[in-house]
């Protein structure tokens, strides 16, 4: 589809599912590799799944990474409609114990990066040893704060987007393709 229709707004097609598979895919061999080269036991690697948005991601990475490493959910919310409330509620925090081990926090999209600052710092405080960021997407011309992600999918511009597990008001999560808002064009 070019286009579909989510309420009162018309998103066309921007990243097709094939671009971000190749995505998925680069991302899961660097942590692979990165994960080889520091000889790190599965017991002491735990990636961390951002609910709600994260959730095809998360599967699609675990399934290129292909290991005995645990998968933990969190969901946190700081958006209403299309923006950032700036404000980070706890819905479903991480119960798994984090002391001593790697994170991977992996979230669909950053923008202002107030969600992952927030998680990583408490991972930190719950006593995890390292705490690295997977992102399928990330808009550093909408970052507010001081964060690097150190695994990204696509870098893109500041649209707001929906589909494969991004919504716009919980619409459009299940497209394979993301979409990004239409502007109007007035002559």
């Amino acid at each position: 589809m070019r286009t579909i229709q989510l309420n009162d707004k018309t998103f066309e097609l921007f990243i097709p599912e094939a671009q971000i598979q190749e995505a998925v895919e680069e991302v899961a061999w660097q942590i692979k590799a990165d994960l080889g080269l520091a000889d790190v036991e599965e017991q002491d690697v735990l990636f961390v799944c951002m609910l709600n948005g994260a959730f095809m991601f998360a599967s699609e990475l675990m399934k290129a990474i292909d290991g005995p490493y645990r998968l933990a959910f969190a969901r946190y919310s700081s958006y209403e409609g299309l923006a950032s409330t700036g404000v980070l509620h706890e819905v479903m925090p991480v119960v798994d114990d984090v002391e001593g081990k790697t994170v991977f926090l992996v979230e669909d999209l950053i923008d202002t990066g107030f969600t992952m600052e927030c998680m990583k710092r408490m991972m930190e405080e719950r006593g995890a040893k390292e705490v690295k960021i997977v992102a399928m997407l990330f808009k550093p011309e909408a970052l507010k704060c001081e964060l690097e992600p150190d695994y990204i999918g696509l870098n893109i511009a500041p649209d707001f987007i929906v589909g494969h597990g991004l919504d716009y008001d919980g619409l459009g999560r299940a497209y394979k393709d993301i979409y990004k808002l239409k502007t109007e064009v007035y002559s």
